[in-house]
């Protein structure tokens, strides 16, 4: 079942080699952290939720800002939902839209951009998603204010960075450069993160922080490139493809048996809240928002 997911939420991730049967079964840490965000109540197919409190239906029009590999932007085209989708990468962007049009009969749009303002409508999406961006972007409070602006009265918005804990320990491992543009120049402390949705003129209706398994396992990937002597730059999550070092193959295996284990979700809660790996909020945009910023204008 896990693979199955990550074939349909990566499905242009290389297919790991079939193991000898003279070696011990090999685990793939994006299996794994997919069956981890599951728990987290990311996912579910059954009740249309991209989170828990995030449904997306064929009504909406899903904006994705910042789309990546596309993990939400696919799994709103299998909610029969209309999508648009930017980055400022084309190639993500391209094959991306090979695989909206292969999956939707609807009208969808893919943009490549990283400029201000985005070249998008006032108002043209229902639901909005911007997951891992904020902390890339210089000025995120013009950046933040774009994405309300694109978002329709009532309007619903999926947005996350990562945890600073999780950051900290980072940075005593991680390249330099992994802090520096275009990659992570600001990190977000819970407090910042909520006035910077607030500020915006949204209302945060769920918080969350989640992803342990995935702190430990960037730790690990890169003590594992530092020790092989390979070169650390580039974006990391471009870079975690099979064949996977041995160091996080084992991490995962070992997360895998905690998951099995009886009180194993009690103690991943646990850990989720002691080192997250990133902080979630959805937020609304409130109903009457133009019409209280026409009153203030």
């Amino acid at each position: 079942m896990i693979r199955a997911l990550v074939r349909r939420f990566f499905p242009e991730a290389k297919p790991e080699p079939a193991p000898l049967l003279v070696e011990p079964t090999r685990v793939s840490p994006r299996e794994v952290g997919l069956h981890d965000a599951m728990h987290d109540g990311w996912f579910s197919g059954d009740s249309g939720e991209l989170l828990k409190g995030f449904a997306i239906t064929a009504d909406d029009t899903l904006l994705d800002v910042g789309c990546g590999e596309g993990v939400a932007t696919l799994f709103a085209v299998r909610q029969g939902a209309s999508v648009i989708f930017t980055d400022s990468e084309h190639d993500k962007v391209r094959d991306l839209a090979r695989q909206v049009e292969t999956q939707s009969d609807k009208a969808n749009l893919g943009l490549v951009s990283n400029s201000l303002p985005l070249p998008l409508a006032d108002g043209c999406a229902s639901k909005v998603v911007c997951m891992e961006v904020l902390e890339h972007i210089d000025q995120p409070e013009p950046f933040m204010a774009e994405l309300v602006r694109m978002g329709r009265p009532g309007a619903l918005y999926l947005l996350s960075v990562p945890a600073p804990v999780g950051e900290h320990l980072q940075k005593g491992i991680a390249p330099a450069n992994y802090f520096q543009s275009p990659n992570h120049v600001h990190i977000f402390t819970p407090e910042r993160f909520a006035a910077l949705v607030e500020d915006a003129g949204l209302v945060i209706e769920h918080r969350q922080a989640t992803g342990f398994f995935w702190v430990m396992g960037m730790i690990f990937f890169w003590a594992s490139e530092r020790a092989a002597g390979r070169d650390l730059g580039g974006a990391v999550r471009d870079r975690i493809q099979a064949p996977y070092p041995p160091l996080m193959e084992s991490w995962a295996k070992t997360w895998q048996d905690l998951l099995a284990q009886p009180d194993g979700l009690a103690i991943k809660q646990m850990l989720d809240q002691f080192m997250p790996k990133s902080q979630v909020i959805i937020a609304r945009k409130p109903v009457n928002a133009d019409a209280a910023s026409r009153r203030t204008a």
